[in-house]
């Protein structure tokens, strides 16, 4: 096989291949390889063209010896960095010896990976600081608040609160881990949606009276069923009104509201609009895009104050996910927000016409 027949194989390759020769220049770079460095830069010498020290370090090395080496290459797609990982194969041509660098994407295995860290070091961080303060308070119990009655009773009341912060924080990883799993698994039950609402929202009702809020709902006159999982669609419910509760000013309405079944756009098929409207603060523009993540809070302090533990939304965004609907957030500041779920519905029962 010739030289060029060679090289021309590079441009079969289905990832970005670069061939560097002996001249140190560049011999062939396919059009994969073009996208990723941002240009055509045959005959170029490969500092020139690749730039990046450790990649250069490997190609120098690779060019004195032909042996493998693997390297690592970060770019960008316009959009986010990538990661590359670069193999160096040395070979022989009859131009003499050359380099051929091919190059794999592992951006979505490095962002897992960061997600991972990030997650361990947040449920750390949110288990230190209540811990600590358990421990604290322990240890002053049994030194010199020992005899102090009043001292006491104040302590246990802070450690009874911190408990509740850690416990809350567990239950809602154990249902975000559940959430997660069953993610994939679309669920085929009917459920009657009017009466999921119902029912959640009695339980809530107690939760916002302490606040003087008021949960205005009116379930619709008929039957409207969706595939899904009552308990999820119901805990869908629960973290919305929560949050409204938590965020609404006190002695505000909070108001419930679900749409007859229509077409929807989003979800290219025919569906229902479950809505939870407080009156709170409203939301920047910025933050909006972030709240369904592990632990975002639009006001760190406030947030742990109340008792959010960060993960609410990203629980009710899988739940949504897992029934093919769609999470919509809109806010106005000084005036409040809504969150709406859209799902799709299924064998919708409406009332039969007067005889």
């Amino acid at each position: 096989m010739s030289d060029d027949s060679e090289l021309v194989l590079v441009d079969a390759l289905p990832v970005p291949a670069v061939v560097i020769g002996a001249d140190e220049r560049v011999r062939r770079i396919n059009h994969h390889a073009q996208s990723l460095i941002g240009t055509d830069c045959t005959g170029w010498h490969y500092i020139t063209a690749l730039r990046q020290p450790g990649v250069l370090d490997a190609v120098e090395a690779s060019l004195r010896d032909g042996g493998h080496r693997k390297a690592r290459f970060l770019g960008s797609d316009g959009a986010r960095d990538t990661t590359w990982d670069v193999t160096l194969v040395g070979a022989v041509l009859p131009a003499g010896r050359a380099v051929v660098l091919t190059f794999q994407d592992i951006t979505a295995v490095e962002e897992a990976g960061q997600m991972r860290r990030d997650f361990i070091a947040n449920v750390s961080h949110e288990l230190r600081t209540p811990l600590t303060a358990v421990l604290g308070f322990i240890e002053t119990l049994r030194g010199p608040a020992r005899d102090d009655p009043a001292a006491r009773d104040r302590f246990l009341d802070i450690m009874e609160k911190e408990a509740g912060r850690m416990h809350r924080l567990v239950e809602d990883l154990l249902s975000l881990s559940r959430v997660e799993d069953q993610e994939r698994n679309r669920p085929r039950a009917l459920v009657d949606l009017p009466q999921v609402i119902d029912g959640t929202l009695d339980a809530l009702r107690p939760m916002a009276e302490d606040r003087g809020m008021q949960i205005a709902w009116t379930p619709p006159a008929h039957s409207i069923r969706v595939a899904g999982d009552a308990s999820q669609l119901a805990q869908v419910v629960t973290n919305l009104v929560e949050n409204a509760v938590k965020y609404g000013r006190r002695d505000s309405t909070i108001t419930v509201a679900l749409s007859d079944p229509a077409p929807e756009t989003s979800l290219r098929q025919h569906g229902v609009r479950l809505s939870v409207t407080d009156e709170g603060e409203g939301i920047p523009v910025h933050h909006i895009a972030r709240l369904t993540e592990r632990f975002y809070r639009v006001d760190t302090h406030r947030s742990r104050e109340i008792g959010g533990t960060g993960l609410g939304l990203a629980i009710v965004k899988h739940i949504v996910n897992r029934h093919r609907g769609r999470l919509r957030v809109a806010s106005e500041l000084g005036k409040g927000s809504t969150f709406t779920v859209i799902l799709p519905t299924q064998d919708i029962e409406t009332p039969a016409e007067p005889g």
